[in-house]
Formats: C-alpha cells, structure tokens, sequence
C-alpha cells in the first residue's frame, strides 16, 4: 500500500486513511455506511475500498459481526486484524529487535535475537526478515505494510528522500547523489525485501521515542533518556517534540568528557562516559577490583548479594553518569530522566549515585522538579521507536521530518506505570508506582 509521492497520491493515500480511520473508529461498516461518513463520491470510494481489499488492509467482516436486518445484510467491511501497517527494527550492536503493529495499531508481536558483534549488514537484514515472519505465529500480512522504522548504532544524518533511495536502489549506486541522501545499506537490503520505504535513524534516539509514547515517560513533554548499553547514548524530548539536532547527531551523551586523562574512546576522544560507563567498561572495572563476573546477569546477581567491589564500582559509575545528566538537566531542564538499557538492571546499586550526583549538581531551583526512573520498554524500546517514527503521529514528532506518503492518526499515549523518583536537594528519592522495569 506504498504509493509513489506527488499531489495526486498524497491525496489518495490521505483517503485511504480516512476509510482506515472509520473502520478504527465505528468497527465493521458497509460500503454505504462508509459513504456517509467520510463524504468521498461513490466511484472514489469504491475504489479506494478495492485497493484496500487486494492489499489485504480491510477484509469481509464475518455475519456475526455486521449489524443484522431484514432480509439478505449488506456485506460490512472491517480492518484485518493480521495487516501489519508498520514495522519497527532496532539494530543494536550486539542483537536484533523487531516489533509490528496491525492497522489498529495494537502490536502485534515483538521478537529479538542476540548475535555476534560486526555481523555483516547482509546477515541482519536476513535475520530481521526471519524474526518479521515470526511474529503472529507466522501469520502477519505485510501487503498492507506502509513503511519500516530502522534504528542503528552511532550517528544519521539527513533523512533520504524516498525517491532518492529507490533511484539509488534501482541504479545500485548509493553514492550517486549528495552526500546526505547516500542511503545505509541496510536501507537498500530491507527495500528490497520488504519492497516499501525504509526509515532510519539513531537507535537510542527512537528508545527515547519509545519511552516518551509508551513508556516510562508517556505524556512527558521535556524528557532526557540515556540508554546504558554495549555503547552509551540517548535521546531529547524539549518542548514536546523529540530533538534530533542539525547533523543527527543529538543524544550523544556517551561522549561527554567525565575524565580527561581516561581511556581512549572508539568516537576519537579521550575519557568519554561510554569508556566508563558501558558494559565493557563496567565490567572490565569490576574484575579489575577483584570481581568475577562475564556478563551483567552475574554483575547484577553479585550487586543483589552485596558484593563489595560491585557496589563500589556501581557507585563510582553512577556518580560519573549523574555528573553529565546533572550538567544536560542544567542546559535544557527536563522534568524527566530515564535510564534504561542492560545495566539499568542492577538497580538500586546505580540508581542511588546517580540520584545523589543529581542532587548535588542540579540547581536547588530545579532538582526537585526532576522525576528519575527505570525505563519498561525493555529491550524492544528502539523498535518501537522506529514504528512511531513510521506512523509520524505522536505529537513528538511534530517538527521532525516526516516519512514518505504518511498521513496523521492515532497513536494513542498512556499514562506512566513506572518507578519514579523525584530528586531532593539531599540525594535522597520518593517512590512513585511500582511496575515493571526493563532495558
């Protein structure tokens, strides 16, 4: 259901989801009923109907689901709950995240999929296109599909115009325009499977995304989100719209100098966050004291079971992790932070230093408005991220750049079921609700 651009199909795909957003709204309707609703003329909705139908967007509702008259019931028309209408994939450094969404925009299925560090980017598109036909048991319908959401790892520049992308892709040079339209290759790989327009962006950027719609910071409008991972970064919400800075480049908070005499960083720098507050760099600390530990499942288990070092090692990332947040939270003055990713897991062991930096270094005006909390999207945050950037219709994204032949709707925000902690000028926190916390 990918249309090329222009006026003409701008306004037909506006009408496809009109007729979209009927059946969202009143459930299975006739062809009559849908006429009344929207106000397009008979022979346009007839067919934009038949469009819908062949692509498998909207199928015959089943008697029991018509409403019920005389005689023989005009046929009713419905959404096909197994449509998929975006696809949301998050390729991380070490795994693979995939999540859909069907025309209702309920989701549908998520899957992930650890694998080897530098996989070639011909292996992960395949292994992205097995875990999409996983989800539903196998059963998800892409021919309603209008776009996929993409995050990867380090920084993405301009949004590549659909069309620039399939001439790249068509002529299988992507170095053939400008420098900032040179689609990814992941773009092209997944074009070419999918056969629809590909999204890309930052990976930790479209986590934020995620947790600003759905999870620990829904309805959030200043919102700071830091991902703890095999790499460090995040995301900006400011003023109610997800920030991406001029180049692509904002949320890299990973490479905030907290030490200048520290260890090179992969980014050309010297004693950035990410060297000590990664998964490597936390671990490679904690044997250095003494600790035994190969992943952060053992690191968390010996946080749980008070193990000096750990706790110490903990305390001291922490406190470099509150530095930084505490100097962002002074420039642009969020209300909430989250901390998500695979150390965000040893709990209160790391949240504590941070809070207590926080305390100390935020501005006494302000640190108490400042709400600090797990994120719950777990690891699918970043593909989910990527189906918001898909739909464009969170009010997020308001000044971001819009996806190709995609219209506005309804995704829906919810409240915040999360543990939120308000910091005090001492350090010290208040719970809030208690839920499920995840990376």
């Amino acid at each position: 259901m990918s249309h090329p651009r222009g006026p003409l199909s701008q306004l037909r795909r506006g009408h496809e989801e009109l007729v979209l957003e009927l059946l969202r709204k009143h459930g299975p309707l006739s062809r009559g009923e849908l006429g009344k609703h929207c106000g397009l003329s008979r022979t346009t909705l007839y067919d934009i109907l038949a469009e819908l139908v062949s692509s498998g967007a909207v199928v015959a509702a089943s008697q029991q689901d018509g409403p019920r008259g005389r005689g023989r019931p005009a046929e009713t028309l419905t959404l096909n709950p197994d449509a998929g209408q975006a696809i949301g994939i998050d390729f991380a450094r070490r795994g693979l995240h995939v999540a859909a969404v069907n025309l209702a925009h309920e989701i549908v299925g998520t899957a992930s999929e650890p694998h080897a560090a530098g996989l070639p980017w011909e292996q992960r598109a395949e292994l992205a296109w097995r875990l999409v036909r996983t989800l539903t048991g196998g059963g998800l319908e892409l021919g309603a599909l209008s776009a996929i959401g993409v995050g990867v790892v380090g920084p993405v520049g301009p949004p590549l115009d659909p069309e620039a992308e399939a001439e790249a892709h068509a002529e299988n040079d992507p170095a053939s325009g400008p420098e900032d339209e040179v689609p990814h290759p992941v773009q092209l790989l997944l074009r070419e499977r999918f056969g629809v327009p590909v999204l890309l962006d930052n990976n930790t950027r479209l986590a934020a995304l995620g947790e600003s719609i759905w999870g620990a910071a829904a309805g959030g409008q200043d919102v700071l989100y830091l991902r703890l991972s095999h790499g460090v970064g995040g995301g900006l919400v400011v003023g109610g719209s997800l920030h991406r800075g001029a180049y692509g480049l904002s949320g890299e908070f990973g490479h905030i100098t907290v030490d200048q005499d520290g260890a090179p960083c992969d980014c050309g720098g010297t004693g950035c966050l990410e060297t000590v507050a990664s998964i490597r760099a936390v671990l490679e600390s904690y044997r250095a004291a003494g600790g035994r530990a190969e992943d952060v499942p053992e690191l968390v288990k010996a946080t749980r079971a008070g193990d000096a070092p750990a706790l110490a090692v903990l305390a001291e990332v922490g406190a470099a992790i509150g530095h930084v947040l505490a100097a962002v939270c002074n420039a642009i003055g969020p209300s909430v932070i989250v901390i998500g990713g695979e150390l965000a897991e040893t709990g209160a062991a790391l949240i504590e230093p941070i809070e207590r930096a926080l305390g100390a270094q935020v501005m006494p005006v302000s640190r108490h408005r400042v709400s600090l909390r797990r994120a719950t999207l777990g690891e699918v945050a970043g593909a989910l991220g990527g189906i918001a950037l898909v739909l464009h219709e969170s009010p997020l994204l308001s000044r971001y750049p819009a996806g190709p032949d995609l219209a506005p709707g309804l995704l829906r925000q919810e409240d915040p079921m999360n543990q939120s902690r308000h910091v005090t000028a001492r350090g010290a926190a208040t719970d809030g609700r208690t839920a499920k916390e995840g990376s």
